[in-house]
């Protein structure tokens, strides 16, 4: 059972990025996905999460507007798109499944914003 995030980099302020965030194991369906963020020096911060249940989303104020979580059953995978990203927005990100009385974490993956 393994929850695998992919997709940082290093892009420019204004850029776009595309998280993914991978399960293997077991069925994204069955669970709430979450993604959030830690900044050096900063409380890990909840970004966006999906519901199992309707697909209800929920962002940050942070981040609304400019993000986007969705999922795609047949890859088992849910994604976070990233648009118009600040330099604020620059931590290590990672994805959360919650649900069946389980809570995975995948490992993180680093976003780096240059101003």
């Amino acid at each position: 059972v393994q929850l695998q995030a992919s997709g940082g980099g290093l892009v420019q302020a204004g850029d776009s990025l595309r998280l993914s965030c991978a399960a293997f194991g077991f069925s994204l369906d069955d669970y709430a996905i979450g993604w959030f963020r830690q900044a050096p020096g900063k409380e890990r911060e909840g970004v966006a999460c999906i519901s199992s249940t309707n697909g209800a989303t929920y962002y940050a104020d942070s981040v609304q507007g400019r993000f986007t979580i969705s999922g795609d059953s047949a890859k088992n995978t849910v994604y976070l798109q990233m648009n118009s990203l600040k330099p604020e927005d620059a931590a290590v990100y990672y994805c959360n499944a919650v649900g069946r009385g389980y809570d995975y974490w995948g490992q993180g993956t680093q976003v780096t914003v240059s101003s």
